[in-house]
């Protein structure tokens, strides 16, 4: 399939249709394009932040276009092919169905449709200079990670853990065997030079009112297990939250950790995310978020950023959209400078309890799949508000006065609940209820929305932006 068989000239407008058969002629990405970490490690070698949208349509015309225009931002990007619900879950044939029916599908159905047609939708855009990462949300996921390697592609994410107690019912037992065996055969179907990726989700655990040291644990976590089950390249993520200080130590947190636990020899980068909450109703808070998280994710050290739009309140943001995004985020990263950071930093908060969590589960057996299963049975891992049956769900958080997130009640984990001077709980610890956990729950779009801050200025104007790093 040529390039030009499958342009889209308006994507925001243009419908859904069939592809037209593959071309023969087409070769598809070659086997000497650069891994998505070693690309990653460039871009920060040379001070430029990654910036990545969430993208994913059922069309390969509206697919590859939005490549192409990802590609063409003013900014440093790699590319988003984000599967549909239907191959989340494995239900392929349904995948099939929709597309023989020209019925839409909120991503691209890489299972289903062939392979050949994936790497002509990705020739002459996915190569050294554009990445191209499968972002899918599955606890099942053999059968996307067998077709994104017969795309030629070499990056995923998820995690045993983070694709599998937010999504749905799938035991936990069963997604760590899915997940190792899926490393596994990632790591032998990507061919050297190019080396397998795979990020970890477990710094995004249902998106808000998680506690960052958890959040931080989690995806230290999957990314041990990732290089126990073959990985050699791997990215530790964690979402934006409720307090950018607190949101700093976490990012801080989970390098130095990285740092500690990852073996040396492996490549290794932060991932952050703009919140993924509750998002601001206005388009000017919303730009605000996500200009703040370019600057979180400059002066604490993340190496790569998933944005969010303008348009995440209200609708499924266009192609467009999604440029912008990327855009307004590399030009604010552009004119923030980098935090200074001690040469022997000491001991956040954070970071005492993220490592309380690491030590724990590793000290439940060798078998880190066997750790994380015995860790959630017993309750050491416990995710507030989470209601997957493989959960404990003795774990609650809130947000105190000064907009950090803490923990109410503990169960059996290693940590604390916070206390106030006195050892007394504070109010707004006590007894969540269904008003105060929604009060909770919008308080970022609620802080965004409203008028800014005396100085704080709107951020990045859209005309001074980075240049895209060479390969």
């Amino acid at each position: 399939m040529t390039a030009a068989t499958l342009a889209a000239p308006d994507v925001a407008a243009a419908p859904s249709a069939p592809a037209p058969p593959a071309s023969s002629g087409s070769s598809g990405p070659s086997a000497s394009t650069a891994s998505f970490g070693s690309f990653v490690a460039d871009a920060a070698a040379s001070g430029q932040l990654v910036v990545q949208p969430r993208m994913g349509f059922g069309d390969p015309r509206r697919m590859r276009a939005g490549l192409e225009r990802t590609k063409a931002a003013v900014a440093t990007t790699v590319g988003t092919l984000t599967i549909d619900s239907y191959t989340r879950v494995g239900d392929h044939a349904a995948a099939r169905d929709a597309l023989a029916e020209g019925t839409p599908l909120n991503g691209y159905p890489i299972a289903t449709h062939s392979a050949e047609l994936t790497r002509g939708l990705l020739a002459g855009v996915f190569d050294a200079g554009f990445p191209v990462q499968v972002r899918h949300g599955s606890s099942r996921p053999e059968a996307i990670v067998r077709a994104l390697a017969a795309a030629g592609l070499d990056a995923t994410e998820g995690g045993p853990v983070s694709y599998c107690l937010p999504y749905g019912r799938t035991p936990l037992a069963e997604s760590v065997e899915n997940w190792a065996r899926c490393c596994e055969l990632l790591a032998s179907l990507v061919q050297a030079p190019r080396v397998a990726h795979v990020e970890s989700f477990g710094g995004c655990m249902l998106g808000q009112l998680c506690p960052p040291g958890l959040l931080v644990a989690i995806s230290l976590l999957e990314g041990l297990f990732f290089v126990r089950h073959g990985i050699r390249s791997v990215s530790l993520s964690y979402a934006q939250q409720t307090d950018p200080a607190q949101d700093a130590e976490a990012v801080r947190a989970l390098r130095r950790l990285a740092a500690e636990f990852l073996p040396p020899e492996v490549d290794r980068h932060v991932v952050l995310y703009t919140y993924m909450g509750v998002f601001p109703h206005t388009e000017r808070g919303a730009t605000r978020l996500l200009e703040a998280s370019a600057r979180l994710a400059v002066t604490s050290g993340a190496q790569r950023l998933i944005v969010k739009t303008a348009a995440e309140a209200h609708r499924i943001p266009t192609v467009l959209e999604n440029v912008r995004a990327l855009e307004t985020a590399a030009a604010t990263a552009a004119l923030t400078g980098p935090a200074r950071e001690a040469a022997h930093p000491a001991d956040s908060e954070v970071y005492r309890e993220a490592r309380a969590f690491v030590e724990a589960v590793l000290e439940l057996g060798d078998d880190l799949g066997k750790a994380l299963r015995t860790a959630f049975a017993r309750g050491v891992l416990d995710v507030p508000y989470c209601l997957h049956p493989d959960n404990a769900g003795r774990s609650r958080s809130f947000v105190d006065a000064g907009g950090r997130l803490r923990w109410s009640e503990t169960g059996a984990m290693p940590v604390s609940p916070h206390r106030a001077p006195g050892g007394r709980a504070p109010a707004s610890a006590r007894a969540m209820t269904s008003d105060g956990l929604l009060a909770a729950l919008g308080r970022v779009a609620a802080q965004y929305d409203g008028p800014p801050a005396p100085g704080s200025g709107s951020g990045a104007r859209t005309g001074s932006r980075p240049a895209r790093t060479p390969a």
